[in-house]
């Protein structure tokens, strides 16, 4: 593959190692400005499972990322997001998709933090969520994205969009749970929204240095 990898016109090929819709819908909005087609798991043929054995949401990210771009050769990205309680410890953190054990679905994981947090007041129950998106380019550097948005967890659900924790994190600075925000308000604000935004600051930044222009006109 060349060095900026092809997509017809110029456009540069960037994996997203998932098969979640949901996740490839919004980065495809986030890049939509950019010379990038982007592609998912979906649209190769069949890649190897990657287990996610880090210890770390970098370590997790990575391992996804690593293991597309060696096995498509097409410049990949893959995230990894955890939820941190203040009053567990940091829990769950990194197994915050598994929490409840394996094959937990949402339901079960966050029954199972509220059920940790019960008798818990309401000025310990700080919490953070924090993404981290693994960029590898097609000249082979890797990179990091961050992103991260405080809260607080409730005593119980409240709303009824998103997915995974938000009916029980609340953010502050807007009064409302994730469930309870509209998409476009969520990705403003939240953990993964930021993250995104900090990647394509990467993608930005490395088609301008292989174009030598504005990659956005």
């Amino acid at each position: 593959m060349s060095p900026m990898g092809t997509a017809g016109a110029g456009r540069l090929r960037l994996l997203c190692a998932t098969r979640n819709p949901d996740k490839v819908g919004e980065l495809r909005e986030a890049l939509r400005a950019l010379p990038v087609a982007l592609l998912s798991l979906d649209d190769l043929p069949p890649l190897p499972e990657v287990a996610e054995t880090g210890d770390t949401l970098e370590e997790n990210a990575l391992l996804k990322a690593r293991s597309a771009y060696r096995a498509s050769g097409e410049a990949s990205l893959a995230d990894d997001t955890g939820l941190e309680v203040d009053a567990l410890g940091g829990r769950p953190g990194v197994r915050s998709a598994r929490y409840a054990g394996p094959g937990a679905d949402y339901e079960r994981n966050v029954t199972k933090l509220l059920r940790e947090m019960e008798g818990i007041p309401p000025e310990r129950r700080g919490a953070r969520f924090r993404t981290v998106i693994a960029v590898l380019l097609p000249d082979g550097s890797e990179h990091l994205a961050h992103g991260s948005c405080v809260g607080r967890i409730l005593d119980a659900r409240r709303g009824s969009g998103g997915f995974g924790y938000d009916p029980v994190f609340w953010v502050p600075e807007v009064g409302r749970t994730f469930a309870e925000m509209g998409l476009a308000e969520k990705n403003r604000i939240s953990h993964r929204g930021r993250a995104v935004r900090a990647a394509r600051q990467v993608l930005v930044d490395y088609l301008a240095a292989h174009r030598g222009a504005n990659p956005e006109n």
